[in-house]
Order: structure tokens, then sequence, then C-alpha cells
């Protein structure tokens, strides 16, 4: 499946997943095939949650992860949604293997 790769260099982040576009901070990241893939990771966790539930649970998570981390980088990188993509963005056939739900088993590791 294609999804639209849009170059927005106010993004606050390299590169961002809001279904159905990949934004990225810098055109060049267009080729940058681990942060695609990143990116993809989180279009296909938004999908199997019909897209909505996805940002309340992304929500919810962080604000849980900052009361218990007390630090921005550490409650981002422990969202279980950014776990899985952080795991698996370097292996490019990860998508083609993965179950539904993967996500899920972030939350006990």
């Amino acid at each position: 499946m294609k999804f639209p790769v849009v170059h927005l260099p106010f993004l606050p982040a390299a590169g961002m997943a809001i279904f159905p576009f990949i934004f990225i901070k810098y055109n060049s990241l267009k080729k940058d095939k681990q942060i695609i893939n990143h990116e993809l990771i989180h279009l296909r966790q938004q999908i199997e949650l019909l897209v909505v539930p996805f940002y309340i649970i992304y929500f919810f998570h962080y604000l849980f992860n900052i009361l218990r981390y007390k630090n921005h980088d550490q409650a981002y990188r422990n969202i279980v949604f950014e776990r899985e993509a952080y795991n698996h963005d370097s292996d490019l056939e990860y998508l083609k293997a993965r179950k539904l739900f993967s996500w899920m088993q972030y939350f006990n590791s």
C-alpha cells in the first residue's frame, strides 16, 4: 500500500505519520528507508485501530509515561507504538510478516 510522503519543513520531528500521510521535515528523508519504514509501521498501527483510537492510546500512554519517567524523551520512546516502530524500523521486511496488534506485546516488556 502506498502512502503520500509530504515535505513539511516546520515539522517538530524528522518524520510523522498521520493517516494517510507520512510527513518529513527534510526533503532528503524521502529516500531514507528506515525513517519511511518507521512511519509505515505507525500507519499500519493506525489502520488496525481504525485511526482515531491510535491517537487516543498514543496520547494517554505518553501522559502515563511522562508521569512515570518525568522526562519527555523517555516518555516518548516508551510509548508502545514507538517501541515497536523503533525495534523494527531497520527491518524493511517487517511489515510483510507482522501480526495484527503486535504493538500490544510492548505493554509487558
